[in-house]
């Protein structure tokens, strides 16, 4: 009906329903969050053998200085003062195996994403810990330039220690097979609003034609990869608002580099 002359204007009004649309990308972040849980797993898996010389590692501290204990108290007179010492041992080894139970049951924990203002360097350097056994069987370096008081990023802990995972295993994997010297170099350093971090290797580095494809799903070059690592660390990422590239380096190698934005550019 149209408007009466001179009467109140008329106004239409439009109303969509967003339910399905809501629902999918509740159903696609889920798939998202599944197919991390497994990536992280299989990655897991990978590192078994270096997962458990991390643990028995202090394990066996624990009998050695448990059996030195008895030796010391089983004296006359008993060493009282070498048998603390073997006790604060022990605790120190106890302390240690629990710290590596921790990670592995925080990598592998299945949760959902959860993200709260996060110092980046804590965040690295829990990930160099979990991964130095790793390091140290394939005898490569590890080395770290971590810029000094870094503005904090929003996001999740256990998603963001999943790409550095990632990063620093392809870069292992990529030294393997040289014979120079092999290290791996994590450098974090504050920008524009954002921070940028890079991980350095001084690998094989990729041929031309494979560069564009190390992001696709299913494309690896690991003997026994599964091809999702580098996807999915690009999707966490995107996700907390950042960028996922890798380039070339002068020398041997390659690096992965990759930005987050500050708190400050996330309220912004």
């Amino acid at each position: 009906m149209p408007p009466v002359a001179g009467g109140p204007p008329l106004m239409a009004a439009v109303v969509v329903d967003i339910t399905d649309r809501r629902r999918a990308e509740d159903d696609l972040r889920e798939v998202q969050a599944e197919l991390a849980h497994v990536a992280r797993i299989t990655t897991m898996g990978e590192m078994a053998a270096s997962i458990a010389h991390e643990v028995n590692q202090p394990l066996s501290g624990v009998v050695i200085n448990g059996n030195a204990c008895l030796r010391w108290m089983a004296g006359d007179p008993p060493n009282m003062g070498e048998a603390r010492e073997a006790v604060q041992r022990i605790i120190r080894d106890g302390k240690r195996a629990s710290e590596v139970v921790a990670r592995i049951r925080s990598m592998s924990k299945k949760s959902v994403a959860a993200k709260e203002p996060l110092d980046l360097n804590e965040t690295i350097a829990e990930v160099v810990a979990f991964t130095q056994g790793e390091v140290r069987r394939t005898r490569a370096t590890l080395r770290t330039d971590l810029a000094r008081d870094l503005p904090m990023v929003i996001g999740d802990r256990v998603q963001l220690q999943q790409v550095f995972m990632n990063l620093m295993l392809n870069g292992i994997d990529a030294m393997k097979g040289t014979t120079g010297g092999r290290e791996l170099t994590i450098k974090s350093e504050a920008g524009d609003a954002q921070l940028l971090i890079s991980v350095s290797d001084t690998g094989v580095g990729l041929p031309p034609e494979q560069a564009d494809q190390i992001f696709s799903a299913f494309f690896t070059t690991k003997e026994n990869g599964t091809g999702m690592g580098l996807p999915i660390s690009r999707s966490i990422i995107e996700s907390h608002g950042g960028r996922l590239w890798a380039v070339d380096n002068s020398g041997p190698g390659m690096t992965f580099q990759f930005t987050l934005p500050t708190t400050v550019a996330a309220h912004a």
